[in-house]
């Protein structure tokens, strides 16, 4: 049997299981949040009053914070992109019956409700150009994405699985950034998105776990393929409006390290965490090639935080068309 087939196989086993992955990890949404209980109510008398205590809070926060989240809601915007990259995975597709493709449409809904949350507040907040925004996210979702794992599941999930933990530390550190300014209902709608990043990390990282129990030498496999060639970020081919050539991912990513929102430290912890929480020391009837994978995995940590500590970070002013001049 080929490699492909015995992937879908393990998909049709686990997705036996997809109701009681929906209930545990997903809220329905008449019990979640939603964006409208952060932002000002527009029914109110008080709309106005609260629009502009945003806008007087929101001038203590530096540049570079808000180069951050302008980055952070754009990538939360391009959900399309991400949705139709899974759908497109061995195993899951858009038939009634296929439980992947529930999870899938169930998994977006939620994270539907960061970039409108987001999009909304830096839209009140008066500190960025949102139509130079707009059209960032407009050409980051045409643009698409290629994050390396074409339609294997295996290697997906952990993408996934480590994507929505470096989320979570981003929208995390942005929440204790705006806290410490002062900025209480930013950080606590920050703080609530880390929260839902998190949920869904346990999920993916969850889907790992099991693999491992059915096909542990592949999956240790898919994990060393994803870690040698690097996790791309979702946000890779950002950029601005009129043609400018090339990505403002690296500017980006400075600015982000730069004031301590996602840094290569944490890449490095993610990858621990990972390895921890899947025991990959612990996993038995590996295959000799598999036993090597983990090896390469279990030093990994160590090297890339040798490597990451030798980085400096530039203290470079970069100009972003999303920021309105002073």
């Amino acid at each position: 049997m080929s490699i492909k087939n015995i992937r879908m196989e393990v998909m049709q086993t686990l997705e036996k299981n997809i109701d009681s992955f929906v209930d545990q990890f997903l809220i329905p949404a008449e019990k979640i949040w939603q964006p409208t209980d952060f932002l000002p109510n527009s029914q109110k008398d008080s709309f106005i009053s609260e629009v502009e205590e945003i806008r007087e809070l929101s001038k203590e926060l530096h540049d570079d914070f808000w180069v951050v989240l302008v980055g952070d809601t754009i990538t939360e915007e391009a959900l399309p992109t991400y949705e139709s990259w899974l759908l497109d995975i061995d195993g899951i597709s858009q038939q009634p019956d296929n439980g992947w493709a529930r999870w899938i449409r169930a998994w977006t809904s939620e994270e539907n409700r960061h970039g409108d949350v987001l999009n909304k507040y830096l839209y009140l907040s008066g500190r960025v150009n949102m139509r130079e925004v707009e059209i960032s996210t407009q050409h980051l979702i045409a643009d698409g994405f290629d994050i390396g794992t074409a339609t294997d599941p295996y290697k997906n999930f952990i993408y996934t699985s480590f994507q929505e933990l470096a989320t979570y530390v981003s929208h995390n550190n942005v929440a204790k950034i705006a806290k410490q300014k002062g900025h209480k209902s930013l950080a606590k709608m920050s703080k609530i998105i880390a929260g839902d990043e998190m949920r869904h990390h346990q999920a993916y990282s969850h889907f790992v776990k099991e693999i491992f129990k059915i096909d542990p030498s592949e999956m240790m496999l898919a994990f060393q393929h994803m870690m040698k060639h690097k996790i791309v970020m979702p946000a890779l081919h950002l950029r601005e409006s009129f043609g400018a050539k090339g990505s403002l991912f690296d500017d980006f990513s400075t600015v982000a390290q730069r004031i301590g929102v996602y840094t290569g430290f944490d890449y490095v912890d993610i990858l621990k965490k990972l390895t921890v929480s899947w025991e990959i020391d612990k996993i038995t009837n590996l295959t000799p090639e598999a036993e090597k994978a983990r090896d390469y995995l279990m030093k990994l940590p160590e090297r890339m935080q040798r490597i990451t500590e030798r980085i400096k970070v530039p203290n470079t002013k970069f100009e972003f068309k999303w920021m309105i001049p002073a």
